[in-house]
């Protein structure tokens, strides 16, 4: 046992899913603020006691992975260096050595993924591996891989899922059940009757504003100026519809249909590109101006007023060209010196006031989807308590992130009472230890079920709470509010019907566990890690083969590149991944190959600043056959005409000779570089070569460069001489016999070999005067 057990005490459904899950792979589903975190922690001592090994907690950010790691040092009676936060601030090899001497790691995905990818670290020990937040394990996000690679390395696997909301699409549930290999699914909400007794409820009121005659004027001006721009996509059958009431995603999806007409070569659909951007600005617009107000309104025009003073989009200057957007920023500036401020303030100003005067010491969130928002929040409430700002690390044009240390110390004083009020964008909602609060206000409703869920979790955990959410009547903010309420409602429904079909797929597929063992004549014996399908296999009077893959082909991969998805599909396909900063090139698969790899979007952008002749000469020069892979879309994505992109790639291909290869997405860029790697490495018996690699070079790599640059000797012979003759001194001075006394060197390349070193030199390059 390492759990201090004097310090816990577990609830009745805490107990509950620990026994449910503690053998199954599982996907725990409970709000904010009821305890997922100490449900994780049971299965942890549980895993501990009964294999050993090591646990593994995961989380989205450093600030989570380092609040987790506080918890299991608090509560587990393990020595301190052996429980451990892994990010990436920690050079590699220090995290292979923290790694070694760990029971229990909390980190970050991209750390853990990177580590997995280069072969620092194996998953082979772990036998318990924890995804907070799991409701992120979709696409391409490092869950997914982590998740793959530890149900085929551990010797003892269990996988253990924790999130407020997966969301309410049945798609996403099934995608994340299948992608965290889930076999079990625990479902709570505040209402759940094992649950209940131990909320103390929320107070849900939702307070309606009516926006003033100014503000609805300007409305009116810009769904006008909406419909217009709607219009000419509806006549081409690109949306439904062109009342300004449109879902922005259907905007989005023409964009996206557009696009691809136009790499078709239709670029007659080139024109409805303007009016797709126009009508995304203005439906953004809209939205500040009906949920947020006037300042984040200004805000957002100045920004397109710099736009079209640069002339950057055709869109942004027919906008502002508009004697109807004209108006309108006439009628804001009026508004602005009436002080006629969005009627949200007024009554968050009465809703505060009145929670302070009952009581003084009252914690309170503001949530608010906007920086500049938020930034006048701070401004307008320090008017009548004590208020701070709590936003991420990014930082924006005249608004500086805030780094994570800052973060900290905020919702430290927050704890602690300095201060009444938190306004918090987004990064407030999600996983943060985020202190209980006596009020949580929405300065406007949110479409998303998830974020709802988090937002209301930050009060009536341990007290009565109240949950304030403000919407402006007839607005886009009401829409909002019903999407969520529908979707959260769907979601349980849903949940509920993914957990009865995950039932059914492990009874069959236990059942084709089965029938496809007694297929086997002979075998290997390794057991299967499930406890199921374990018991199943002790009894089978012939055991099944398990085998795993060897190491196989070695590619050299620039440390750039593990940023991309390309490396994890090459070690999936069997490569022997090597990380290393390259001078040129992405990846090296051979002394003779490399390939640089280009995103559709990055390909255009070095045409147009001029980096893409410079990085192919330099390709030209460090290896024989270079090649460049273009992966993505190329056309329709930029404002660049399709012939130039056709002639760069013409001038690269025929002036350069260097072939370029064309890649739908990073799986394709990947088999593209494997089989090359497995052509010039199996079928030809060659080393990787390391020529590009001057900064990082070893005294062994940089010893076999010299010997690589005597004529006809490949990478293989270089090292085949050193070893034979013990260093590069005696290379050099070796006669022909004893050259040839090498396996590979015949007369001809000793002679050769020879000559370039004796020869004397001449500055003429022709090399006419040294006799060759």
């Amino acid at each position: 046992m390492f759990l201090r057990k004097d310090l816990i005490q577990p609830r009745i459904y805490q107990e509950v899913i620990y026994a449910r899950c503690k053998e199954k792979n599982s996907l725990v589903v409970l709000p904010t603020g009821l305890g997922k975190t100490l449900i994780a922690q049971m299965i942890a001592d549980y895993r501990l006691t009964k294999y050993g090994g090591k646990v593994l907690m995961l989380a989205p950010t450093k600030p989570l992975a380092l609040q987790h790691r506080e918890s299991f040092l608090r509560l587990f009676d393990i020595p301190e260096e052996r429980i451990n936060a892994l990010t990436g601030e920690y050079k590699p090899e220090k995290r292979e050595q923290i790694w070694k001497k760990s029971t229990i790691i909390t980190a970050t995905p991209q750390t853990i993924e990177n580590d997995i990818v280069v072969g620092r670290i194996s998953l082979e020990e772990v036998s318990l591996l924890i995804f907070d937040e799991a409701h992120r394990a979709v696409g391409n996000y490092a869950y997914v891989y982590i998740a793959k690679e530890y149900m085929r390395q551990a010797k003892h696997p269990l996988i253990l899922g924790l999130t407020a909301s997966p969301g309410s699409s049945e798609d996403k549930i099934k995608e994340i059940i299948k992608n965290l290999h889930i076999e079990h699914v625990e479902v709570r909400t505040e209402s759940s009757p094992d649950v209940k007794p131990y909320v103390q409820g929320i107070r849900l009121e939702w307070v309606k504003v009516e926006l003033p005659g100014l503000y609805k004027d300007v409305r009116k001006l810009l769904r006008e100026m909406l419909k217009d721009s709607l219009k000419p996509l509806a006549e081409a059958g690109l949306i439904n519809s062109y009342s300004p009431d449109i879902p922005k995603k259907d905007v989005l999806n023409a964009g996206k249909i557009l696009n691809e007409e136009m790499a078709k070569g239709n670029y007659s659909m080139g024109k409805l590109l303007v009016h797709q951007s126009k009508a995304l600005k203005l439906h953004h617009a809209i939205e500040l101006l009906e949920t947020q107000g006037l300042s984040a309104l200004r805000a957002y025009f100045k920004k397109l007023h710099e736009e079209a003073r640069t002339g950057r989009t055709k869109s942004t200057k027919e906008l502002i060209n508009d004697p109807r957007m004209k108006k309108a920023l006439y009628l804001l500036q009026q508004a602005k010196e009436l002080g006629l401020d969005h009627p949200k303030m007024e009554k968050l100003r009465e809703i505060i006031k009145e929670q302070l005067n009952r009581k003084p010491n009252s914690k309170i969130i503001v949530f608010t989807n906007y920086r500049e928002t938020s930034k006048k929040l701070v401004k307008d409430l320090s008017e009548i308590t004590t208020v701070m700002r709590f936003v991420g690390q990014a930082s924006r044009k005249n608004d500086k992130g805030m780094s994570q240390k800052k973060q900290k110390e905020i919702l430290k004083l927050f704890s602690q009472g300095a201060f009444n009020v938190l306004i918090a964008t987004s990064v407030g909602e999600e996983g943060l230890d985020v202190p209980e609060v006596d009020l949580v206000i929405f300065y406007e409703p949110i479409p998303s079920a998830i974020r709802s869920i988090q937002r209301r979790g930050r009060t009536g955990r341990h007290r009565p709470g109240r949950v304030v959410i403000l919407m402006a009547r007839g607005t886009r903010d009401e829409a909002y509010y019903w999407s969520s309420k529908n979707k959260e409602k769907k979601m349980f429904a849903t949940l509920t019907k993914v957990s009865e079909m995950v039932k059914k797929e492990k009874q069959a597929s236990l059942l084709g566990f089965v029938k496809k063992s007694e297929k086997v004549e002979k075998a290997e014996v390794r057991p299967p890690e499930r406890a199921e399908k374990r018991e199943v296999y002790e009894k089978l009077p012939i055991k099944p083969v398990f085998v795993r893959k060897p190491k196989g082909i070695v590619v050299y991969v620039d440390t750039r590149e593990l940023r991309s998805q390309v490396p994890k599909y090459l070690k999936e396909m069997g490569a022997d991944i090597q990380v290393k900063t390259l001078d040129v090139g992405d990846y090296i698969v051979s002394e003779e190959i490399a390939v640089e790899r280009k995103s559709a979007n990055d390909f255009i952008q070095s045409i147009i600043d001029g980096r893409l002749f410079d990085q192919v000469k330099r390709l030209r020069e460090a290896y024989e056959r270079p090649i460049i892979v273009i992966e993505g879309q190329l056309y329709g994505i930029r404002n660049v005409h399709p012939n130039a992109i056709r002639g760069a790639i013409a001038a690269v291909t025929v002036d350069w000779g260097v072939p370029v290869l064309f890649a739908q997405d990073p799986k394709e860029t990947a088999s593209y570089i494997y089989l090359m790697a497995k052509r010039e490495q199996e079928g030809r018996k060659k080393e990787v070569a390391v020529r590009s690699e001057k900064k990082t070079l070893t005294l062994a790599d940089r010893q076999r460069l010299i010997i690589e640059g005597l004529p006809n000797v490949s990478a293989t012979l270089a090292k085949r001489l050193l070893k034979h003759f013990g260093n590069v001194e005696r290379v050099f001075t070796a006669t022909e016999e004893e050259l040839m006394e090498v396996e590979g060197i015949g007369e001809k390349k000793a002679r050769e070999i020879r000559r370039v070193i004796t020869a004397p030199y001449f500055e003429d390059d022709s090399g006419a005067g040294a006799g060759l």
